[in-house]
């Protein structure tokens, strides 16, 4: 949500992401959104604030992207919902299950915010969670600088591959860092499918939406 910058929010991005999840959509498609707050606050920031509280704030960052997004979305003509898994009512849904798949029937657009509402657990493992809730078919994995999985970090290591497959069974044993380890064993188990792609170039997300060709799968099938 920082784009070009490192913290805080950048609304022409913003506006720019959901003006591609607009391109993407048609009636067969139903799109749910898990936010982050790494540009507002990441918890092993907290050094001088004890974990579980570092924690709550992260989650509260969350919040602020997913009304910074809801609000874009809503510009481009997307009816949109955020539900959150902390109660705040004046602002937001709380998080159910039934309504959010009622309003992904309806065609809106849903952003789950505030994590699972937990400590210790991360927004990857909040996205697997949700996937898994709501019947999703797959989980769209953005990310910055990066344009898929590699063997090691590409911005570090010159000779860094990029894989286009893996299973699950793969990047636990190979430790890759695609999403935690709770959340690759909850996408294994429930056998949801990841598309790592780069969001650098924006027009990724319309194209991973429609599912063009692009990034890295992740998912339980051998080659």
């Amino acid at each position: 949500m920082a784009g070009d910058n490192k913290t805080g929010l950048d609304m022409n991005f913003v506006g720019e992401l959901a003006k591609r999840i607009k391109d993407a959509q048609n009636d067969s498609l139903q799109v749910a959104i898990v936010c982050g707050g790494g540009n507002f606050w990441r918890g092993r920031d907290g050094l001088e604030i004890e974990r579980a509280t570092s924690d709550y704030m992260g989650m509260l960052g969350t919040v602020m992207n997913a009304l910074a997004l809801q609000s874009a979305l809503e510009k481009a003509g997307i009816p949109t919902r955020v539900q959150t898994s902390i109660e705040m009512r004046e602002v937001a849904e709380p998080y159910i299950m039934r309504r959010a798949i009622r309003h992904l029937e309806k065609g809106r657009v849903v952003i789950f915010a505030a994590g699972i509402g937990n400590p210790y657990f991360s927004t990857d493992t909040t996205a697997a969670l949700r996937a898994a809730e709501i019947g999703a078919d797959s989980i769209l994995i953005a990310k910055k600088g990066v344009d898929g999985v590699y063997s090691a970090d590409p911005n570090k290591f010159e000779g860094a591959t990029r894989f286009e497959h893996l299973t699950f069974k793969e990047v636990l044993e190979k430790d890759l860092k695609v999403l935690d380890g709770t959340a690759i064993s909850l996408s294994k188990d429930n056998n949801i499918p990841l598309l790592v792609f780069g969001i650098d170039e924006t027009e990724n997300i319309t194209k991973a939406l429609n599912g063009e060709k692009i990034g890295t799968i992740v998912d339980n099938k051998e080659d």
